[in-house]
């Protein structure tokens, strides 16, 4: 009757020992890849799409595993890529950037070829890949007020305001952009100032030519004008 026993814990051993090393055959396997956020969104109608340069979001990757399922953080470890670099770029680490130069929708891909399983085994590889949406509302020039909008954003290290005139808005470099609307053929003024310890650096895409501190043009059309302050 022992020996019976025995027998039927030699037998029981042998079987959990060949169960483990089934499981160590099927070690952790990456399925999916979801982004947090799913989407984003940022700017208005009434923004200038060059004023939302330089808005970021951070995205986080997060893998879905399987043998046995859990969820793990992967930012780190993915491959990020934008659709449009015109519109978004988007770094190693997934700090999501606006770069100002186009609106409408970017589709952003977290990406992983899993060529090893997490334990180190050797498996087909497969490319796993997440996405998400990023959108830029596109500037269409309503705001307060009617006609044409002027918008002055700031560049350089720095700092200082511009009055728009004939509106009388004072914006300064700490609380850019700004924007007013006029008719078709108010002739704008744009007077910058620089603030102590700044100078003044000149302007890029005034409609005419200047090298002082003011730009002055007759408003055709939504016209955005940079200042910068050294």
């Amino acid at each position: 009757m022992r020996g019976k026993w025995l027998g039927v814990v030699v037998l029981a051993a042998v079987a959990a020992v060949m169960l483990a090393a089934a499981s160590c055959g099927r070690s952790q396997q990456l399925v999916t890849i979801q982004i947090q956020p799913s989407s984003e969104t940022i700017g208005a109608i009434n923004i200038p799409v060059a004023a939302d340069a330089g808005y970021h979001v951070q995205l986080s990757a997060l893998g879905g595993y399987i043998h046995p399922p859990v969820t793990k953080d992967i930012t780190d470890q993915v491959t990020w890529v934008s659709s449009d670099p015109q519109m978004f770029s988007i770094n190693s680490t997934g700090l999501l950037t606006a770069t100002g130069d186009a609106c409408g929708s970017a589709l952003i891909s977290a990406a992983l070829t899993t060529n090893t399983s997490e334990g180190g085994i050797s498996s087909s590889g497969a490319v796993v890949t997440g996405y998400m949406t990023a959108n830029v509302v596109c500037f269409t020039g309503t705001g307060t007020g009617s006609g044409p909008e002027v918008a002055v954003t700031f560049g350089g290290s720095g700092s200082g305001s511009v009055t728009i005139s004939p509106a009388g808005t004072t914006c300064s470099s700490s609380t850019q952009p700004c924007f007013a609307q006029f008719p078709v053929g108010t002739v704008v003024t744009l007077t910058a100032a620089a603030a102590s310890g700044s100078t003044f650096g000149g302007w890029t895409d005034c409609p005419t030519s200047t090298s002082t501190n003011v730009c002055s043009f007759t408003l055709e059309q939504n016209t955005f004008v940079t200042v910068a302050f050294n």
